[in-house]
């Protein structure tokens, strides 16, 4: 089976195909971050206009590295949600349009579900039941997973995800977007234990998190005055830490408290150098073992939802011709059934 994978979700135009019996074929992936940048952060309006003009030419590349044309296509897979209702509106409208004139069925697919799924692309999978870490601007969840669509919620966010903390860090700092790279480009400079910034919730007894109680740290720091670079440097090392410390807790509980060996990790943080450096040092004294996505499929791109799309495909899930398209901009992943 091949299914073709359409994500438009936030600010990442991904196009993939993804056959089941040889694996990933051809993806292609246009970033907009450069355009955002000037602004701070995503504009929604922006991005979907972007993803008007980006989608059909990287289809077209897609198709050209797998050696293939749309005739071939045995299914289309494209986010459904969530995310922003305008952008998740293209690649809806793309997919089905395509699917339709192909005759071909088309699946809606949860983000968040491709971002779990993608360390099965690698290599050497995690096997279910295992317990997985989605860290992303919007998302901060543990899950545990027993399999496609099995789905049970652990622990998320209170209040802002990982991600929205770095980026507001780093909006305080004067850094760039998005903030996680950034904040991880300068900490390499900074200096360990000389700024000391709260861990919330790291002994709150549960597996929820709260970041927002960092962030008012952040915004108290940069109030009192950074004297130079270095001391820039030190904060950003220290933000870092924080939040790395409390992710790389948390997780550790989860898997204590499901009895579980295997921790998922997705979603764009998944790429933070320290909490994968974190996470693999623990594998050793906690008797676990760490999945990251490749360091390409940790951002929104094309690969995780065609996968996720032939995964509940092959599962049985029925997928028919579209005579009609819907989009879920908010849509828990709690909400999600097996095949």
């Amino acid at each position: 089976m091949r299914v073709l994978g359409i994500e438009t979700s936030c600010d990442d135009t991904g196009v993939a195909i993804y056959c089941t019996e040889r694996g990933l074929l051809g993806q292609a992936l246009h970033s907009q971050v450069a355009m955002h940048e000037r602004y701070g952060g995503v504009v929604p309006e922006l991005a979907s206009r972007d993803h008007v003009r980006r989608l059909l030419p990287l289809t077209e590349i897609a198709l050209q590295q797998a050696g293939m044309s749309t005739a071939e296509i045995d299914a289309i897979a494209f986010t459904q949600g969530p995310g922003l209702a305008g952008a998740l509106l293209v690649g809806a409208a793309v997919g089905t349009a395509l699917a339709f004139a192909l005759n071909k069925p088309a699946i809606g697919i949860h983000h968040l579900e491709g971002h779990l799924l993608s360390p099965l692309l690698s290599e050497d999978p995690p096997q279910f039941p295992f317990v997985a870490l989605l860290v992303s601007g919007g998302h901060t969840q543990l899950m545990r997973v027993d399999g496609v669509g099995r789905y049970t919620l652990l622990g998320e966010t209170l209040d802002d995800a990982a991600g929205e903390a770095f980026d507001k860090s780093a909006k305080l700092l004067g850094l760039g977007y998005p903030g996680g790279p950034a904040i991880s480009r300068l900490a390499e400079q900074g200096r360990e234990a000389v700024v000391k910034l709260p861990r919330p919730m790291l002994h709150s007894g549960d597996l929820d998190f709260s970041f927002s109680g960092l962030k008012t740290a952040v915004l108290t720091a940069v109030r009192k005055g950074l004297a130079d670079e270095q001391a820039k440097a030190d904060l950003a090392f220290a933000v870092q830490a924080a939040i790395v410390d409390v992710l790389a807790a948390k997780s550790v509980a989860a898997l204590e408290q499901t009895g579980l060996d295997r921790l998922v990790i997705a979603g764009g943080v998944s790429a933070n150098r320290r909490l994968r450096d974190t996470l693999e040092r623990a594998q050793a004294d906690r008797a676990f073992r760490a999945y990251f996505p490749k360091p390409a499929l940790c951002t929104d791109n094309g690969a995780m939802i065609a996968f996720a799309g032939a995964l509940r495909l092959a599962a049985g899930e029925v997928a028919p011709v579209p005579d009609g398209f819907g989009i879920r901009p908010r849509w828990p992943l709690s909400e999600l059934q097996a095949p």
